[in-house]
C-alpha cells in the first residue's frame, strides 16, 4: 500500500457562518492542496469535510495518516464514538438524541473503507508546517469568492 499523509483543517467565520476547509495530501515528493469555501456552515463540519476531501482524493487503498487539530474528529475515529453512533443507527447513546453532522460521518464511514488509517491529533497554531498551510487554505476559502452551499448543514 502507498503511504500517504493527509493534513486537514477547517474554519468558520462565526459558528455558524461562512466556512472553508484546507487539505494537503503528501505522497513521497508529491503534494496536492485542496480547499473549498461554504456560504454557511460550522467549524466541526469543515474539520470533517477536510478529512473527507483528502480521503475521497485517493484512487486506491492506501496506508494513510490523517493529521487534524480537531479533537472532535480524531476522538470520534479513535475512541470508538463513530462505531457507537453507527451501531445506534447513527444516533448518540440515546437513540432519541440526534447526532450532528450525520451526513458527514456516514460519508467518512464509506470513505475509510479499504484504507489502513491512523488518526493523529496535532495542536493547532503550534508551528506544524502543514497544519499552518491547511489553516491558511481553510481561512482563505472561508473568506474568498466561489463559496458553495453546504447542503448537509441544518442551521
Amino acid at each position: 500500500m502507498k503511504k500517504v499523509s493527509i493534513y486537514t483543517d477547517g474554519s468558520s467565520r462565526g459558528n455558524p457562518g461562512p466556512g472553508g476547509y484546507g487539505t494537503v495530501l503528501i505522497f513521497g515528493k508529491h503534494e496536492k492542496r485542496l480547499s473549498q469555501g461554504y456560504v454557511c456552515t460550522t467549524n466541526n463540519r469543515m474539520e470533517i469535510m477536510a478529512a473527507l476531501a483528502g480521503l475521497n482524493s485517493l484512487k486506491e487503498p492506501c496506508d494513510v495518516t490523517i493529521y487534524s487539530d480537531s479533537q472532535y474528529l480524531v476522538n470520534a475515529m479513535t475512541k470508538g464514538w463513530m462505531a457507537g453512533w453507527k451501531k445506534n443507527g447513527w444516533a448518540k447513546k440515546k437513540k432519541s438524541e440526534e447526532l450532528k453532522n450525520v451526513d458527514l460521518w456516514q460519508a467518512i464511514d464509506t470513505a475509510i473503507e479499504g484504507h489502513d488509517i491512523t488518526w493523529t491529533w496535532v495542536k493547532g497554531h503550534a508551528g506544524n508546517e502543514y497544519n499552518e498551510i491547511c489553516d491558511q487554505l481553510a481561512t482563505e476559502a472561508a473568506d474568498g469568492e466561489g463559496k458553495i452551499d453546504d447542503s448537509g448543514f441544518q442551521g
